[in-house]
């Protein structure tokens, strides 16, 4: 596409959501429904686009791309008016009685939305979802590997009848489409892939400011406790660590486990590993990575820990044909389920993103050790912490540095609509999903309104004077007085001062 392609679709973009925008919420929200009832009638072609493009399993697709968009588009549409309606801000000051302020919330305008090959589906359509409640036109860009899933977004908002140019599907290779929106003119940038690209995206926005959303890449760490119920821990770890291939920012990578649990743990999880079956069909547990690429990526990333002194302490079976051509079409890129021990903290398992069905679990004193550990990363996005006791876990997550911490569970609370989803640090910036996510959709001004009747003056208007200079000090007196006695003193002259509001 050229770059008057794209000024074409913006200038439509800037019309339609300027007639989008005056719609009534009900109006916005009629016309997605449209979309949620496409969606439910479309939701097995959609599962076996996704699986054909990706090689994700069609049950992974179903359990974290289909059923949370369903989920999110009901609860976006219900709630949607409430995150859109202006509110009063609560006062700060009796001192301060007579103004009065309320937020008004307002769409940006255009919003451009990058998605990732990983979750092709679920990503984009909630983000989408969000920003044309919130009375914006979109702009997505679907990762390369996924056109047909790009397609299916583009038929379902086709289904919901938005003015003319209100939705626009971007066909532009993967490296030149940020750099394009951000030129172009997008009034908010959303991006969802590598750290690296993140930044890129980030320097080139610093020109216009202009405001962006990052969601970025994970070395997420589970923390095992001594109290933990060892047979759920270790089934969740290997669900969130080998589901979708491993190929998840949110999931489980660094597995930080009690030492007086330690065997035990990673006992249960070799025999839950060893039973893993790799495979193309509804009975699989374990699909292929995306992309040869990627794969290799992983292998070089598990070579330099065991170069290092790392062992491979459980790997589940590798299916027949593994090893075809990687350029034959329809061959898959088959990566055994792996748990690494033997760890030290500089290994790449430990200190960089894996982005594939690798673990390693790593022996821990106590808390104090698991929350500096699961701190070390540059990473911030997700965290877990496994244990009975649910004071102690919510004491340890609320020591861990990440934007998402569960209990007794990791990954999923991308699938609840009311929680925001990001990270800190590496892990990118600002929030998707949830009210948090929906706001960021939203511009947000704040409009003070003076009540007062018959006011001509504010009291710290011109022409100053040493009485009224003595007015504002007895104002400092009554908020900050060192004393009861210097407070009370003060009155009598607020109360002159305040007179001061009706004075031509």
């Amino acid at each position: 596409m050229e770059s008057g392609g794209l000024a074409k679709i913006l200038e439509k973009a800037r019309e339609a959501q300027a007639v989008w925008a005056e719609l009534p919420y009900r109006q916005r929200a009629r016309k997605l429904k449209n979309a949620a009832r496409q969606l439910g009638a479309q939701a097995r072609e959609i599962t076996e686009t996704i699986h054909r493009e990706s090689g994700k399993l069609r049950l992974d697709a179903l359990a974290a791309e289909l059923i949370p968009a369903i989920i999110g588009i009901r609860y976006y549409i219900k709630k949607g008016r409430t995150f859109c309606a202006s509110r009063r801000v609560r006062g700060g000051s009796l001192l301060m009685f007579n103004k009065q302020s309320r937020y008004i919330f307002a769409p940006h305008g255009v919003v451009g939305i990058i998605s990732p090959w990983n979750y092709p589906f679920s990503i984009p359509f909630a983000e989408v979802v969000m920003a044309l409640l919130a009375g914006n036109a979109v702009i997505l860009k679907v990762a390369s590997l996924n056109p047909g899933v790009g397609r299916a977004l583009a038929g379902l908002f086709e289904a919901a009848e938005l003015p003319a140019g209100l939705f626009s599907l971007l066909e532009l290779p993967g490296k030149e489409a940020g750099p394009a929106l951000i030129a172009g003119g997008v009034d908010k940038l959303f991006f969802t892939g590598s750290t690296t690209t993140g930044r890129e995206l980030m320097a080139l926005a610093v020109p216009r400011l202009l405001p962006l959303v990052l969601e970025l890449g994970g070395a997420d760490a589970a923390i095992i406790c001594s109290g933990a119920d060892l047979d759920r821990a270790a089934a969740g770890i290997v669900w969130a660590g080998f589901s979708n291939a491993g190929q998840s920012c949110g999931g489980v990578q660094r597995v930080l486990v009690y030492r007086d649990v330690y065997p035990a743990f990673l006992e249960k999880l070799k025999v839950l590993v060893s039973k893993l079956r790799s495979g193309d069909d509804e009975d699989a547990d374990l699909g292929p990575l995306a992309t040869a690429r990627q794969k290799a990526t992983v292998e070089k990333q598990v070579a330099a820990c065991l170069a290092a002194g790392a062992v491979i302490s459980a790997r589940s079976p590798v299916p027949a044909g593994e090893g075809a051509d990687p350029d034959t079409a329809g061959s898959r890129h088959y990566y055994p389920a792996t748990v690494l021990t033997n760890l030290d903290l500089s290994m790449p398992i430990m200190s960089e993103e894996i982005f594939g069905p690798v673990v390693g679990v790593y022996p821990v004193a106590d808390d104090r050790e698991a929350i500096r550990i699961a701190n070390a990363s540059p990473y911030g996005l997700t965290s877990s912490v496994w244990s009975r006791n649910r004071r102690l876990a919510r004491r340890i997550a609320a020591g861990i540095n990440a934007g998402a911490v569960m209990i007794n569970d990791h990954l999923m609370s991308h699938g609840l609509a009311e929680t925001p989803w990001g990270g800190f640090g590496d892990s990118g910036l600002g929030r998707t999903h949830g009210e948090l996510g929906f706001r960021e959709m939203l511009k947000v001004k704040v409009v003070v309104d003076d009540i007062l009747p018959g006011v001509k003056r504010d009291i710290w208007w011109q022409p100053y004077s040493a009485k009224v200079y003595r007015g504002l000090m007895a104002i400092v007196d009554l908020l900050g007085g060192s004393s009861l006695s210097r407070r009370l003193r003060a009155i009598p002259g607020v109360l002159k001062i305040f007179l001061r509001y009706w004075k031509k």
